[in-house]
């Protein structure tokens, strides 16, 4: 009988052929958390006196990513507890400014094969890389970083088959959002999101990552890439190339559901407020008036999209009435930015630059939102109250749409700042 993408990885860790609808005890091969979720995770290991990690094949690293730096004082302290517990544990403890937990995982950890669990309900992104990597709550986590291993029900799968190609101006951000918007916030819960077809070739590593970290805005327990040449050429570029591995469904793999997406008939969307899967084409809102936008996050902070936004924003100046911020995903991401000179760009254009890590995103500090006003985020959740205040309204969006919405001052479909 045919396996899917996580099936196949979940036989492997367990040791036997395992199928959807199955409760499993796997290996973890990487266990994280982030100083959000972090100290709830490290008080609970040391109320059992738990110390080191039973399994040493088990990576273990803790992020300083939400409030980086801290605003407060509280969660300095909440920083100074997860240094300290690191440090006691021997795990790797990834500072203030060096970026957002999903983005280091990708580019420090994940490769095919691997069964990734962070206390992070976005930790699905790394699923770009083939990994089955998964959200769990604090406790599960603490109890992975411990132990080595997790309890999982093998998921059900969607395939969802990509043909054709983007046409000028729509991106991977502007399919996910079409495809939430199709399935619905809880459309497929605790499913596997599992994406194949020709297009595929066309989608660069950093598309897929944006992809699959918000797989998750669906319900799913997982969004999975196959592991292919694009995946062995971003593990050479971070010099982990020996950990490549193909991985590729089964011909007759068997899926609850498929969904097909001709990649040519998509054009530029944006999620309305408060929810998600609340997806219009952008020209059917045009005009919107917007105060903030903010260009960064896990879903869209990389190379890539700031390269997008560069492109579009060169020679030119943001409206007067908007912000702009931008926060790279990584410090590597900062710095070859800085090399490419696209910081120079959105910095002339009126950009504020932020550190790497989540900034805004989470509404704890560098970019909270005053009453009634309107952001343009290229962030995964616009939930009231997401931002920091729950008068604000945010609208989710492309990189591209982020740069054509700074310049004018209001939501507009990108293709028209293009042409």
């Amino acid at each position: 009988m045919g396996q899917t993408l996580a099936e196949k990885i979940l036989s492997r860790k367990v040791g036997r052929e395992v199928h959807a609808g199955e409760v499993v005890v796997s290996a973890v091969d990487v266990a994280f958390v982030q100083d959000g979720t972090g100290p709830l995770a490290a008080r609970q290991l040391e109320e059992l006196g738990l110390e080191g990690w039973a399994n040493p094949g088990t990576k273990v690293a803790f992020f300083l990513d939400h409030a980086a730096p801290s605003p407060r004082r509280e969660l300095s302290n909440d920083h100074l507890l997860l240094r300290e517990f690191a440090s006691k544990l021997g795990a790797q403890v990834f500072d203030v400014g060096e970026g957002i937990c999903h983005q280091l995982i990708a580019e420090y950890y994940a490769s095919p094969w691997q069964v990734i669990v962070g206390a992070d309900s976005h930790t699905v992104t790394a699923g770009a890389l083939g990994a089955f990597a998964t959200g769990a709550g604090s406790t599960d986590v603490a109890v992975a970083i411990y132990t080595g291993s997790t309890w999982l029900r093998v998921p059900e799968s969607y395939k969802i088959w990509l043909e054709g190609r983007f046409p000028k101006g729509v991106y991977a951000k502007d399919l996910i959002l079409n495809l939430i918007g199709r399935v619905g916030a809880d459309g497929a819960t605790y499913k596997a999101l599992e994406f194949g077809g020709k297009a595929l070739s066309q989608l660069s590593l950093s598309e897929r990552l944006t992809m699959a970290n918000m797989a998750v805005e669906a319900g799913a327990k997982v969004g999975l890439f196959p592991a292919d040449e694009i995946t062995r050429d971003f593990l050479n570029q971070h010099g982990r190339g020996e950990l490549y591995q193909e991985l590729l469904p089964d011909a007759d793999a068997t899926y609850e559901r498929t969904l097909e997406v001709d990649l040519s008939s998509l054009e530029p969307v944006v999620s309305q407020p408060h929810q998600v899967d609340q997806v219009v084409p952008v020209s059917r809102i045009r005009g919107v008036k917007v105060d903030q936008v903010f260009l960064g996050t896990c879903t869209n902070g990389r190379l890539e999209d700031l390269e997008v936004a560069a492109g579009i924003l060169r020679g030119r100046k943001k409206h007067p009435r908007t912000r702009l911020l931008v926060a790279p995903a990584s410090r590597r991401v900062l710095q070859q930015a800085l090399r490419r000179g696209y910081v120079q760009t959105l910095v002339e254009a009126g950009a504020v630059v932020l550190p790497p890590g989540c900034a805004a995103c989470v509404g704890v500090h560098q970019g909270v939102l005053g009453d009634g006003e309107v952001c343009l985020s290229t962030a995964n959740r616009n939930f009231k109250g997401r931002m920091g205040n729950a008068e604000a309204q945010i609208y989710l969006g492309s990189p591209a749409t982020a740069a054509a919405t700074a310049l004018t001052g209001e939501l507009i479909d990108p293709r028209e700042v293009l042409r």
